[in-house]
């Protein structure tokens, strides 16, 4: 879905003209610039935002990709939901249940959307994740 910059929760404004800067109008196009971290290293050059804020940002932009899923995005960030991969470690009974308990019965969705919503987790995480660096050994 194509949502202005502004949408991005943590984005100043600064970020965002550096981005406008750059050819960067919207959050799918950002996705798509900032999916691989050779392509977040080379943004980060030419806009100064550093590569840690930009895959904050692609992590934002996929979850807007999930269909159905935006008007719950705020709780699902308070839950500890910021990622795909976040979205797809849940356990979509236990998940419904706690939007149940968060947001009242009438406004929740099905358990079928929730179900839904992390099926889409694995065909949407197309962000690359850096490279954990290797703990270094400790000399006795």
């Amino acid at each position: 879905m194509y949502r202005t910059l502004e949408y991005l929760r943590g984005i100043t404004d600064d970020d965002v003209r550096r981005l406008r800067a750059r050819g960067i109008e919207h959050t799918n196009q950002l996705l798509h610039r900032t999916s691989l971290g050779i392509d977040r290293e080379r943004l980060a050059k030419r806009t100064g935002i550093s590569t840690e804020r930009l895959l904050e940002f692609a992590h934002q932009c996929t979850l807007l990709e999930v269909s159905g899923m935006e008007r719950c995005l705020p709780i699902i960030r308070r839950l500890g939901i910021n990622s795909m991969r976040d979205l797809r470690a849940q356990d979509a009974r236990a998940l419904h249940t706690t939007l149940v308990d968060a947001v009242g019965l009438a406004g929740t969705p099905s358990f079928s959307d929730v179900q839904y919503w992390i099926s889409q987790a694995t065909a949407l995480d197309i962000v690359e994740e850096p490279e954990p660096t290797p703990a270094l050994p400790v000399v006795e």
